[in-house]
């Protein structure tokens, strides 16, 4: 081999390694990435089945249930246009209440309930993700054009 072939050998085997690297990290990522839907979405089977994902949207009013085991909870989320069952055991944060935006991370059973591992409450009553806020708004634009009366105007964070 002459040393421009080498050379090469070597720049292409460098190359092949790099490569091989961007590659096995993008796919041990694409295994952790949560990413976030609203009832909707969901409604719309734009939600991975089987895969574990985050929803969110407002807790509507009159829907908390909790069963006689006292960890248990129930209750539904709303993104104005639809709305979803959610299912919890464990501890709720104690910004979690009726009316309050909510994001739980979790998987659809076979009966579209939310099966949360965790449950997440917006820190105050002016934060929203911007993905949720664009997203209730999306349904609050869906809801008038329809006939419907649309409600408030969610905020975007800052």
């Amino acid at each position: 081999m002459t040393p421009r072939q080498k050379r090469l050998t070597w720049i292409l085997l460098g190359v092949g390694l790099v490569a091989a690297a961007v590659g096995l990290v993008l796919f041990a990522l694409k295994n952790n990435v949560n990413l976030y839907f609203t009832p909707t979405q969901v409604y719309h089977n734009e939600a991975p089945q089987g895969r574990s994902f985050r929803i969110g949207g407002m807790v509507e009013e009159g829907s908390v249930k909790r069963d006689s085991d006292g960890l248990t909870v129930r209750f539904r989320i709303t993104d104005t246009a639809r709305e979803m069952t959610v299912v919890y055991k464990g501890i709720l944060p104690d910004l979690f209440k009726e009316g309050k935006g909510v994001v739980a991370q979790g998987k659809l059973d076979s009966d579209n309930v939310f099966m949360a591992e965790e449950v997440l409450a917006k820190h105050d009553e002016n934060y929203m993700p911007p993905e949720a806020s664009d997203a209730i708004n999306k349904a609050e634009a869906a809801k008038s054009s329809s006939g419907t009366t649309p409600s408030a105007t969610y905020p975007a964070a800052k």
